[in-house]
């Protein structure tokens, strides 16, 4: 799946990753919710992972298949 700028994503599975301020260890966990700011040739996507103030606390670069798209509203079923 290709990700746009700006989509809103989740992970599939943990990763290890280190935090933007304190430079310490941290897991992002399967269902970890970040945002798409560069796509890299469709193969890997820079997502920025913020808390619930907007405050970026790690960004990192994630293969495209780690990564699922969230979705708002239901998509209509054609006839």
């Amino acid at each position: 799946m290709t990700f746009k700028e700006y989509d809103i994503v989740a992970l599939k599975s943990g990763i290890q990753a280190v935090h933007k301020e304190n430079q310490q260890p941290i897991v992002l966990q399967p269902g970890q919710v970040g945002t798409v700011v560069m796509n890299f040739n469709d193969e890997a996507y820079l997502i920025d992972f913020s808390d619930a103030q907007g405050i970026t606390y790690v960004m990192e670069t994630i293969p495209g298949n780690q990564l699922m798209l969230l979705h708002y509203e239901p998509t209509s079923v054609a006839a």
